[in-house]
């Protein structure tokens, strides 16, 4: 993606020093703490929160903490042991998974509450997100999400700063920005050769995309230039590709629970509904991948 003008003049906030700044430089090694504990505190306090009140939101918070901590480790991950960094990310995969579980249910029942004979469905698509939100709390819990979650950040800052290398935070950044945005790039090339039916190309975009935008989240104060509107297009990508997913996922979750919603409906209705709209948004998100 291009990049933007000049960098506006941004006002001190205790992260790391911003581009052109007289304060000395840090390392990558030693910035990497200021930007993973505030993430970690949020995880933990939203992994809290499912386990004593559980809400739609918490858990959409939850998930998009996991996230944005699998995005920094990927981003530190030339710094970082290359198996212990693939087990981390994996793990914040796996918690971010059970989170979903119920947050698709949600999505789902929200996309078809207008359908015709929808009613019909409420009871049973209500049980299965209880059923589903049950295993979110249980598995959460098992994995003890506050421990986990500290013991990487520990882990993790103390292999970065007991390590003799150091990188200057700006290039580092820098490099790692290029990289993504080379992902993103390769991935939406492939995405606009691909057929309409080729959904995971255009999934692949969108991760791609939210990688891309949490990392110049992480980095911008330290970058040179402005970022703002290589961040409005990601977002754009993200909201609109992300319409796209709920789309896809709740198909997959009508066919993948047929039995379980028999006899409560026409879920073939439905499923018909949601294939038009699927075919709509595709061609919404094919419009944006030119602009990319």
């Amino acid at each position: 993606m291009k990049r933007d003008g000049q960098k506006e003049s941004r006002k001190a906030n205790g992260g790391p020093a911003a581009a052109g700044s007289s304060t000395p430089e840090p390392t990558a090694q030693a910035a990497f703490a200021s930007y993973a504990a505030p993430l970690v505190s949020d995880a933990i306090a939203y992994a809290n929160a499912v386990r004593d009140a559980p809400s739609p939101e918490a858990l959409h918070k939850l998930r998009v903490s996991l996230r944005r901590l699998r995005s920094l480790w990927w981003a530190f991950g030339p710094l970082l042991e290359k198996g212990g960094n693939t087990r981390q990310r994996a793990l914040y995969k796996y918690l971010a998974t059970a989170a979903g579980k119920t947050r698709d249910w949600d999505i789902l029942i929200e996309l078809i509450r207008h359908e015709d004979g929808a009613g019909n469905f409420a009871p049973a698509l209500e049980e299965a997100r209880g059923n589903a939100l049950s295993t979110s709390r249980e598995t959460l819990s098992n994995a003890d999400v506050k421990h986990l979650l500290r013991d990487a950040l520990t882990s993790a800052s103390t292999e970065l700063n007991t390590a003799h290398e150091r990188v200057p935070l700006r290039k580092f950044a820098s490099k790692r920005i290029a990289a993504s945005e080379r992902s993103l790039t390769k991935r939406a090339k492939r995405a606009r050769h691909a057929r309409r039916s080729n959904y995971a190309a255009f999934h692949d975009v969108r991760k791609a995309g939210k990688k891309l935008r949490y990392l110049l989240e992480f980095f911008e104060p330290v970058l040179s230039g402005s970022h703002k509107k290589t961040l409005k297009r990601l977002k754009q990508v993200q909201k609109r590709f992300g319409t796209l997913n709920d789309i896809v996922a709740s198909e997959m979750l009508l066919r993948d629970n047929a039995d379980l919603l028999s006899g409560a409906g026409d879920t073939g209705s439905v499923l018909h509904s949601l294939h038009k709209e699927r075919k709509r948004r595709m061609r919404s998100a094919a419009g944006l991948l030119r602009k990319l």
